[in-house]
């Protein structure tokens, strides 16, 4: 699994088809993290914008090989195994691209309130819980389960935007909660739950997208 991760990573930074998200997610967290501003509000801020980075970074690495560069990568691994590095590389890309943004926040950003120690886990856990809710709708709206690319595009955003909005949804949950601290000055959340959810969430979404890949080869 170790050369497929080095494999998928390669090609995607090759195919510099990962400016775009990462370009627009800078300027997501530049616009919105000020200094001054409240750490943890920040922290979910920049957490929030990753769960349509990471749908984004997660299609673009489930569709970046060549047709008949997976083909021979699935005959020598497995068409399973292959793209499950293909998710893994969308979540690790994501997962990088937001410790950048919480590091921006928590370096620029009044930690006045919260104790720096824990306002770092909480938004570390808020980082991962969105990371890997937006690679779960990633996971869910590329192929194999969804082959069409407008029909992928508008999944990946209707996905997207309901997992911030709705209550159920790990991403919401987790953001709230910091928001909801960094206004009344409680202490600080370790939003533990919405983790294991997170997890099984993204776990569920690979595995669906991996069985799938395995059936069609």
């Amino acid at each position: 699994m170790t050369a497929l991760l080095r494999y998928q990573a390669a090609l995607l930074l090759r195919s510099q088809r990962w400016l775009a998200p990462c370009v627009a997610y800078a300027a997501f967290v530049a616009v919105g993290i000020r200094p001054g501003d409240p750490v943890l509000d920040s922290l979910g801020y920049a957490a929030a914008g990753l769960v349509p980075f990471a749908a984004w970074l997660v299609r673009i690495c489930a569709g970046n090989e060549p047709g008949a560069a997976r083909d021979c990568a699935a005959a020598a691994a497995g068409p399973s195994r292959v793209h499950a590095a293909a998710l893994l590389t969308g979540l690790v890309g994501a997962l990088i691209a937001g410790a950048l943004g919480a590091g921006t926040a928590f370096l620029v950003c009044d930690r006045a309130g919260a104790a720096p120690a824990a306002a770092a886990v909480a938004g570390g856990l808020v980082t991962a819980v969105c990371a890997l809710t937006g690679a779960a709708v990633g996971a869910l709206s590329a192929g194999p389960l969804l082959r069409r690319r407008g029909h992928g595009v508008l999944s990946a955003a209707l996905g997207s935007l309901l997992a911030l909005v709705l209550a159920p949804s790990p991403a919401h949950g987790a953001v709230s909660a910091l928001a909801t601290a960094a206004r009344s000055g409680s202490t600080t959340p370790l939003p533990l739950t919405s983790l294991a959810v997170a997890l099984a969430l993204a776990g569920a979404a690979g595995a669906a997208a991996c069985l799938a890949a395995g059936r069609r080869g």
